[in-house]
């Protein structure tokens, strides 16, 4: 399901969990910024940033501190949180967690968001993966914490948001071939012709050899999408939102 920040509305009232990805339309930022950007971090004004996030968050049902961010640094690192984290959380790319009425975010503009969930465990996990994370194995470092907690592969639901496409991700060949040596099927050719890599197809066959088969993807460019933030399009700009979590149980 997407969400678009300029019409607010209850992302899916029976499901066990949600799954959100925002645009960057709706909100009160200002160029190079507009309009929703929810990035505490690019140099937008931090009264319209936190105007925006608290709009997100009464769209979706929770309160603010219900939403639980990241501090991305193209890591391989994968947190378990449990609660409401004062501030993001530190030096990870990629959350998980078992706790109802918590939702993980991750922020975009161009790397590949991923939402994770297992239901029937009660697991699930947001996932930040630039060509560094990918390269470096974040998605299956998530995947194994996930099925640490009690969540199965051929069970995992996966969704990855929109990103920047093979036909605008130009990489020099050097770099595209140490890419392809850790997640194969990433090689490709641009829009123009030349090298790149598409790290979506490389991550859903990553996803497929660990036995994860229920795959969605929003195949939409970044890049080529003026709905959406692109940092290679733009430079200066903000961040898109893709957001997960399970209600709290009714009666709970």
């Amino acid at each position: 399901m997407e969400f678009d920040s300029a019409r607010p509305r209850d992302p899916g009232a029976e499901r066990p969990v949600r799954k959100v990805f925002t645009t960057r339309s709706g909100g009160i930022s200002v160029a190079p910024f507009a309009s929703f950007n929810l990035a505490d971090h690019v140099g937008d004004d931090i009264t319209a940033v936190t105007a925006n996030r608290e709009r997100l968050a009464r769209s979706i049902g929770l309160s603010v501190d219900r939403i639980v961010w990241m501090e991305q640094l193209h890591t391989p690192t994968v947190t378990v949180v449990d609660g409401p984290h004062d501030g993001p959380v530190p030096a990870t790319d990629a959350l998980v967690t078992t706790r109802r009425d918590l939702a993980l975010a991750v922020l975009t503009a161009d790397c590949v968001p991923l939402l994770l969930s297992d239901h029937e465990a009660g697991v699930i996990a947001a996932v930040h993966a630039g060509r560094i994370g990918a390269r470096n194995g974040i998605v299956p470092r998530a995947v194994a914490r996930m099925v640490e907690l009690g969540a199965r592969p051929g069970r995992l639901h996966v969704w990855m948001g929109a990103a920047v496409s093979g036909a605008n991700y130009e990489l020099p060949e050097a770099m595209l071939a140490d890419l392809e040596s850790r997640l194969p099927g990433v090689r490709t050719r641009t829009a123009r012709g030349t090298w790149g890599a598409d790290l979506r197809i490389g991550l859903a066959r990553q996803l497929e050899e660990l036995g994860v088969t229920h795959i969605d993807a929003d195949i939409r460019c970044t890049v080529a999408d003026p709905s959406f933030f692109s940092h290679r399009r733009e430079g200066r700009t903000g961040r898109q939102a893709g957001l997960i979590w399970m209600p709290a149980e009714a009666g709970a």
